[in-house]
């Protein structure tokens, strides 16, 4: 599966520039979400073929903080980025993994 990496609200932020080396590091896939694309079902976003997207935009504030959403992570790379993460002092307080229910949810 291929381990992809959501982000919401990254660009241009000390965050930001922490998480990248790390994601670098751990070769994951990383999809930056923009504002309009908020009502966009999140597995459609992060690549699974089996969740259709729409035409719906969203017009309205971004996210008040940054969020990440993780998709396709064995518990191994889970544990590995959650370690890198504290490791650099990187709080992200707004943190997800895809499943099967969450799938069809919109940011």
């Amino acid at each position: 599966m291929n381990e992809t990496v959501l982000l919401y609200n990254f660009s241009g932020t000390p965050a930001g520039q922490k998480l990248k080396p790390i994601l670098l590091k751990l070769r994951l896939r990383v999809r930056i979400v923009k504002p309009e694309e908020y009502l966009k079902p999140i597995g459609h976003l992060a690549g699974l073929k089996t969740v259709p997207g729409n035409e719906s935009h969203y017009d309205g504030a971004p996210l008040p903080e940054p969020m990440l959403l993780m998709k396709g992570f064995s518990e191994s790379l889970l544990d590995t980025f959650l370690m890198a993460l504290r490791k650099q002092k990187l709080v992200i307080p707004l943190k997800a993994v895809l499943t099967e229910q969450n799938a069809a949810w919109d940011s």
